[in-house]
């Protein structure tokens, strides 16, 4: 593998991980809305986090199956704790 190939991976990998982080922020953000709109106490930071992180897992899980939108896909997964 090339010099130019490490880099693309490297940068490539690196934007993934940057995409990945701004959907859990974005989860953790609908989390709260969400909790303060239940009336519900919010959980402490270490819980949210655990719930964005499987919350973003399965909406890529679900847009791989159905070719969806991932935050679309997360505002429907979060808008369904209250069911």
């Amino acid at each position: 593998m090339g010099p130019i190939s490490l880099l693309y991976r490297f940068t490539s990998q690196r934007i993934m991980g940057f995409f990945r982080q701004q959907e859990e922020r974005l989860a953790i953000r609908f989390l709260n809305w969400q909790y303060q709109k239940l009336d519900k106490p919010t959980p402490d930071e270490a819980e949210l986090k655990r719930q964005a992180t499987a919350i973003v897992d399965e909406a890529h899980r679900i847009a791989r199956e159905r070719g969806q939108n991932v935050v679309s896909i997360m505002k429907e997964l979060i808008t369904d704790l209250r069911k």
